[in-house]
């Protein structure tokens, strides 16, 4: 029984070994989030509220001491605000695109009224 026990107690703590506190990854996923709010990522961006969601679980878990899905809703979190962002930032660049074509069209028509 005497050797069970320690043997739990080192499972335990090879458990608790493999599984580090991850505050860099926390604040890799909180850099994310900033990032998506500041290329303006609304709140009604689904990949932003997901993001948000699961970052807090990461806390949440975090504060648990779930290290593991803490470090894992974090993860998730960091790529859904990159997701949100790249989208924000594709629509700006499609926005501008089409800006562009408009501005190419009237100085077209303009150079053949010319002629």
């Amino acid at each position: 029984m005497k050797q069970f026990c320690g043997t739990l107690v080192l499972m335990a703590l090879v458990g608790c070994a493999s599984d580090p506190a991850p505050t860099e990854q926390l604040r890799l996923s909180e850099q994310a989030l900033n990032q998506a709010r500041a290329v303006g990522a609304a709140e009604q961006s689904p990949e932003l509220t997901q993001a948000e969601l699961k970052h807090a679980a990461a806390v949440a878990a975090m504060k648990d001491q779930r290290y593991r899905e803490a470090r894992l809703q974090a993860e998730q979190a960091e790529l859904d605000a990159r997701l949100a962002e790249a989208r924000i930032l594709n629509h700006k660049s499609q926005q501008e695109l089409a800006e562009l074509h408009r501005r190419i069209a009237r100085l077209r028509e303009q150079l053949g009224a010319l002629q």
